[in-house]
């Protein structure tokens, strides 16, 4: 009995030190930065891989480039902006040739999610057509034609609400021959403007659908456009009989983009319903815009289904239209942020790493997460934030600290976790030297729409912190990576005079 136990005692002893020492395996092993990303998340991606423990961004050897222009860094890699342009099209063309749908399709690019002269000159490499939201963009059209970048015959969808200037600004492009002009009537006081005005040719029109907002908002009915009981009847009144105006479009927006939710495909059934009740009456009426875009990248674990919505939409929309018994429209999508909000990206190195109480570590960078990346402060978005280097290290969690004295300049959680995590940094003897491999530098990518509009590029920043310097990143004829700085960090001398001084 006794020689039993001692076994059984001798075989728990041996089967407890097995998965002891597999832990300390585990744990030697699996410790590492690179680990953790990887087990987290399925890694390497498109966009992002590790060279040498050094991370890549759509193949751009990030520590190069910040050897070369230091940090804080804005970047932007074009060619990422053509890529998204054609698989839009590409999904949307090959989800029309399936259906059997007898519209075509076509690709608008928001200019309010980045004005920038070196964004819409890739954009417009792609043949597409613009989306405007005020009077300053018109004078930008006019700009991009002037210097043989954009053509008359190419579609400009006028959005947003119209004040005089804008009105006259569309009058002014008509009357100088781009005929697919097409004003998109946020309120019914917006045709009696364009109503007074002298225009040389017909003008084509389109009208705004108030729709419905997603169920968490404070209100129910969207501020812009025209509310759905009155676009039939104001299309009667004020349209119909008017020989000078021509009725080319139906609009809707959704705030929160195009996504596989009860709420969007409600929307969009009562719009494709709506277009269908006015094409019978409007035979003119022949295209359907689907305002909202396509989401973008927020987290190394984003997931969603490009290919299937666009071909259900497209279904669904051909589905409506033969029941009903109306042609199917074209189809016009506005992208913004699909368009460019994936070329960009701002790198930080940490200064000094900063120990409060005993569960938070503050890596302080060397700019403000406020004013370079507002929507992080305004409507707490997430960006995908990841180390630059030293993926060979031990990681911790860590809160993002920003320059300015407001206590809401931080960046603390991914879009699916409540915490980051960089690698390890002993806070005593940081940096090690001055090198920049001592420094430990971090990336938020995807950051390319809005934000230096938001935070007034060039303008007075929170606390006076300057912009930071911005860079090109292209590709030559051979497909040779080459960078162009656009703008050098903001200086005190450019603020001084934008404040009198």
């Amino acid at each position: 009995m006794r020689i039993r136990i001692f076994i059984r005692i001798r075989i728990i002893f041996f089967i407890l030190l097995q998965r002891y020492n597999s832990l300390k395996k585990y744990k030697a092993m699996k410790t590492k930065y690179i680990d953790l990303i990887s087990q987290t998340y399925d890694f390497p991606q498109e966009e992002f891989d590790v060279e040498d423990n050094n991370l890549l961004f759509n193949e751009v050897p990030l520590m190069d480039i910040i050897k070369q222009y230091g940090t804080p860094l804005k970047i932007t890699y074009l060619p990422k902006i053509s890529a998204n342009i054609q698989k839009a099209k590409r999904w949307f063309n090959v989800a029309i040739a399936k259906a059997d749908y007898r519209g075509s399709y076509h690709y608008c690019y928001c200019t309010k999610s980045n004005h920038f002269e070196f964004v819409m000159s890739e954009v417009l490499k792609n043949d597409v057509h613009i989306e405007t939201s005020s009077a300053f963009d018109i004078n930008l059209i006019q700009t991009l034609h002037e210097s043989g970048q954009f053509d008359k015959e190419n579609f400009i969808i006028c959005n947003g609400f119209k004040r005089q200037i804008y009105i006259d600004n569309i009058v002014e492009l008509l009357n100088q021959g781009f005929v697919n002009t097409i004003p998109v009537f946020d309120s019914k006081k917006e045709f009696d403007l364009l109503a007074q005005q002298k225009i040389n040719t017909k003008c084509k029109v389109g009208i705004r659908i108030a729709s419905e907002e997603e169920p968490r908002f404070e209100f129910y009915t969207s501020r812009l456009g025209i509310r759905y009981n009155d676009v039939i009847p104001f299309y009667r009144e004020k349209i119909k009989d008017n020989p000078n105006y021509e009725l080319k479009m139906l609009h809707f927006f959704i705030n929160t983009g195009i996504q596989d939710t009860a709420y969007y495909w409600n929307e969009l059934t009562k719009c494709v319903n709506l277009y269908c009740d006015l094409k019978k009456i409007c035979p003119e009426l022949d295209s359907l815009n689907i305002g909202g875009g396509f989401p973008i990248k927020n987290s190394l674990s984003f997931d969603y289904d490009y290919e299937y919505m666009a071909e259900e939409i497209v279904a669904q929309i051909k589905n409506i239209c033969e029941r009903e018994g109306v042609q199917e429209p074209d189809i016009f999508t506005e992208f913004g942020s699909f368009t460019v909000g994936e070329a960009s990206a701002v790198l930080f190195s940490v200064l000094q790493q900063k120990r409060q109480n005993d569960r938070e570590l503050w890596n302080m960078i060397d700019s403000s997460f406020m004013t370079t990346l507002p929507d992080t402060w305004a409507i707490n978005q997430q960006f995908i934030i990841l180390a630059i280097n030293n993926w060979d290290k031990a990681y911790e969690r860590v809160f993002m600290g920003g320059l300015t004295c407001d206590s809401h300049d931080y960046y603390n959680s991914e879009s699916h976790l409540n915490a980051v995590f960089l690698p390890q940094i002993d806070s005593a003897n940081y940096p090690v030297g001055d090198s920049p491999e001592d420094i430990q530098y971090i990336g938020l990518f995807n950051t390319g729409a809005y934000q230096d509009a938001l935070g007034g590029y060039g303008g007075i920043q929170h606390c006076m912190t300057p912009a930071p310097k911005h860079i090109i990143i292209y590709r030559d004829e051979e497909g040779e990576l080459c960078t162009k700085l656009f703008a050098k960090e903001q200086s005190y001398k450019s603020m001084l005079k934008i404040l009198g001084y």
